[in-house]
């Protein structure tokens, strides 16, 4: 199958690697002249994935008509605050292709899920988002990986399963889009707690408080805005959860470490001009989103607070201790 990948950052070569198992005939594209010229010439992206080389099969290309002619299945992996521009640039060249989406996140201005910000430009049912506990750097070294995909269209969950599972990485379908989002977003900003957990010298039990409390909180969210509770249990929910809940290859823990650990605003800063965190863009948008639903998640509001409003960080520790 012909199939294209908007992306060409750490995860997007992962995905490239997968779908490159089953045989199928790849395009990844990149708007960035600088990035592209380092694909081609080095096959690899020294800046996020050093010493994973692209196999020679995999073509790159700067040219986004070029890269979606023929093309049956478009995988989008960019940062969240990025999926509106390509949705937008997809416009003009969609042909009723399989999309899958692997950003994970809320929209800052309409507080939209990653799906629902494609299907502003591009009106289609055969749409999928992919999320669950996978770094990249794990994916391309061709370990067992579990991942969740969600959509309304079984057609699509089939032909994304086909084309993606392989003997490496395991697809478990669902057609609960609302959960799966939930998950993928939520979960970004709970590793943030948990890297100040880390950061303020708070053990492993308290971290596994956090982790227990934030599921109850995950899954009511699920279900006040019309998700299946159940998909909490989902490699997109607890799995995922534990996993950037207790790594520091995740950046939004490293990101909480430095808030925990008293990091000068300026060295916090340097982070996350240099980093994409995608919690920290996520924050601002669910803590708008549950505003508008008139849905109360205490935790989002500590950390609403602790982030934006510059409150001290143990007021993460009082919250756990007293919450109901």
């Amino acid at each position: 199958m012909n199939i294209t990948i908007i992306g060409a950052g750490a995860y997007g070569i992962a995905i490239s690697l997968m779908l490159n198992e089953n045989k199928n005939n790849i395009t990844m594209y990149t708007p960035f002249e600088k990035e592209y010229d380092m694909l081609t010439k080095k096959r690899e992206n020294i800046n996020v994935l050093k010493g994973v080389k692209i196999p020679k099969n995999i073509n790159i290309t700067n040219n986004l008509e070029k890269s979606l002619l023929n093309s049956k299945m478009i995988f989008i992996m960019v940062p969240a605050g990025n999926v509106d521009d390509v949705s937008r640039a997809i416009k003009p060249y969609y042909e009723n292709q399989y999309v899958c989406i692997g950003s994970k996140g809320i929209e800052q201005d309409t507080s939209l899920f990653v799906n629902d910000v494609f299907n502003k430009y591009v009106k289609s049912d055969k749409v999928a988002v992919l999320s669950g506990p996978s770094f990249a750097i794990d994916m391309a070294s061709y370990v067992p990986i579990g991942l969740t995909l969600a959509s309304d269209d079984k057609g699509t969950l089939k032909s994304v399963k086909k084309a993606l599972e392989n003997s490496f990485l395991k697809i478990r379908t669902t057609n609960d889009v609302v959960g799966v989002e939930i998950c993928g977003s939520i979960k970004n900003i709970i590793a943030i707690a948990s890297g100040m957990i880390d950061g303020m010298n708070l053990p492993e039990s308290t971290k596994a408080m956090l982790i227990t409390e934030a599921m109850h909180d995950i899954k009511e969210l699920i279900d006040a805005l019309g998700g299946n509770k159940k998909t909490i249990l989902s490699y997109a929910g607890i799995g995922d959860l534990l996993l950037t809940c207790t790594s520091e290859k995740s950046r939004n823990f490293r990101f909480g470490q430095l808030l925990g650990n008293g990091s000068s605003k300026e060295e916090i800063k340097a982070y996350t001009d240099s980093t994409t965190v995608e919690g920290f863009y996520t924050l601002k948008s669910v803590y708008n989103l549950l505003r508008n639903k008139q849905v109360d998640i205490p935790i989002i509001d500590i950390m609403y607070d602790i982030i934006f409003r510059e409150e001290e960080v143990e007021k993460l520790e009082h919250f756990l201790i007293t919450k109901d």
